[in-house]
């Protein structure tokens, strides 16, 4: 394998996603999905994986569980859960050194996400669970979330979010035309999150959650002063001198790819130690994370080999401890 030794030795990536071959065809065997009209991302495959994680030293990978299609029946979102849960963990018991996995939680509807809590990290051994930032419009620390964080809060989870489409606005629109979601949409989600989990306290309340920002935080880190000048114009407000400690309560993965031009204020905005490796991959290609991504963030001139380390393997390690193995 490249990279044996030196800083970008063992990179863990935290930001893989995994659609399991075995969720397509119990899926295409119910008509939820179209094996010829799904996206390139969606053809998981396990050589290709492999393939990408040895060319970029990458020991292992952290999957996000992806499902496609929305389902209306509980019965039907649990097994349609339960068939891409199994799957992950067969991978794992596959290659353990190799691939982790987080098990996801469901932002509207909470008996469901206790289910997944229960299958997937008491029984199939997950790290950590996955989110989405917003769900119909409705972001991430709403206090219809409560119960969940709270039992999320009890077990000191790791939470990794992800980020949707912008919701529609008043007209009906789906945003920019011609412009996919991946471009800008996603960036602004992860940022409502961010700030919606810091207005309403969320962080306060449960300081035991440790959440994990995608593609850099968003514009996060690049809006901190705004928020500091501005915090007191939302609804609840946010206290000006707290918002940088906020900030360093995240972590924040450089799937993205991430431009040098933006590491001086990542760093000067959050804490080092909480920037994590990501590719992102399949959606962000093999070719853009082999090619484009990892040298970037290997040849990264205002890195040093010490940070680098950390954002490649250590600071992983130390989030999810489970992973040294």
């Amino acid at each position: 394998m490249p990279y044996e030794d030196g800083p970008v030795a063992g990179r863990v990536d935290v930001h893989h996603h995994f659609t399991a071959p075995a969720w397509l065809d119990w899926a295409a065997e119910r008509g939820v999905v179209n094996r010829e009209k799904l996206p390139w991302w969606t053809r998981w495959d396990l050589d290709a994986a492999l393939e990408v994680m040895d060319k970029t030293g990458i020991s292992t990978a952290v999957m996000t569980v992806a499902m496609l299609g929305r389902f209306r029946e509980r019965a039907e979102r649990q097994e349609s859960a339960r068939i891409a849960l199994r799957a992950a963990a067969d991978v794992v018991e596959e290659h353990p050194a190799r691939f982790a996995f987080f098990t996801p939680v469901f932002l509207d509807d909470l008996e469901l996400s206790q289910w997944s809590l229960r299958y997937g990290l008491d029984e199939l051994g997950a790290v950590g669970v996955s989110t989405r930032t917003s769900m119909d419009g409705v972001y991430l620390g709403d206090a219809g979330h409560d119960r969940l964080l709270q039992e999320l809060n009890d077990r000191s989870a790791v939470v990794s979010t992800h980020p949707m489409e912008v919701p529609a606005g008043k007209d009906g629109g789906a945003g920019l035309p011609g412009m996919p979601p991946f471009v800008c949409d996603f960036l602004m989600d992860t940022t409502r999150a961010a700030i919606n989990l810091i207005r309403n306290g969320t962080l306060d309340r449960y300081p035991n959650l440790s959440f994990v920002l995608p593609h850099g935080g968003g514009f996060l880190p690049y809006m901190a002063t705004r928020l500091e000048l501005f915090g007191g114009h939302l609804t609840p407000g946010i206290e000006p001198g707290r918002v940088r400690d906020y900030l360093h309560r995240f972590y924040f993965d450089t799937a993205g790819p991430m431009s040098p031009s933006a590491t001086p204020t990542l760093l000067a905005t959050v804490d080092p130690g909480r920037v994590l490796f990501g590719t992102d991959w399949p959606p962000t290609s093999a070719q853009a994370v082999a090619d484009i991504a990892v040298p970037a963030l290997d040849g990264d001139p205002f890195l040093s080999p010490e940070q680098l380390r950390g954002i490649n393997r250590e600071n992983a390690l130390r989030l999810l401890p489970s992973l040294a193995r």
